[in-house]
């Protein structure tokens, strides 16, 4: 069984799919299941100096954290036990760092239909290279 699933969030509604299944790989808590982390990096600008920004992040940290808060509470309610947390960096490199971390048994990511015309468009998005670097195993959610 899986104990620590880390799934990062954008608060897209693509999320959900991916929380339903973290639940489900989870288990409940009557049963001894995993915890799951829900994960979200605020992406932060290069070349400015983060205290220069430090307003502007902190709100967006506030933002974040609420609308963990609200995901932590409705995912509570099937069962699940779960964490949140809130980084800054670019989403792919802290996400993967985070995860070899907090030794993530799974990584779910929400991701997107494939165009079966033209496969080869959808191999720069930023869940397919999170799981090609990845050191967990990682589940593609659609």
């Amino acid at each position: 069984m899986f104990r620590n699933i880390l799934v990062p969030v954008d608060f897209s509604a693509k999320n959900d799919a991916a929380l339903d299944s973290a639940v489900q790989i989870a288990g409940g808590n009557d049963a001894g299941g995993g915890e799951i982390t829900l994960l979200h990096v605020i992406e932060i600008i290069e070349h400015i100096d983060f205290t220069e920004m430090s307003d502007f992040y902190r709100g967006l940290e506030t933002r974040a954290t609420a609308r963990l808060f609200t995901m932590k509470e409705k995912l509570e309610e099937k069962g699940a036990r779960v964490r949140q947390e809130v980084l800054f960096g670019k989403r792919a490199e802290t996400i993967v760092r985070y995860a070899g971390e907090m030794a993530a048994d799974l990584m779910i990511l929400s991701s997107h239909q494939v165009d079966r015309d033209h496969p080869a468009l959808g191999l720069g998005t930023l869940s397919y290279g999170i799981a090609i670097v990845a050191r967990c195993p990682v589940l593609l959610v659609k």
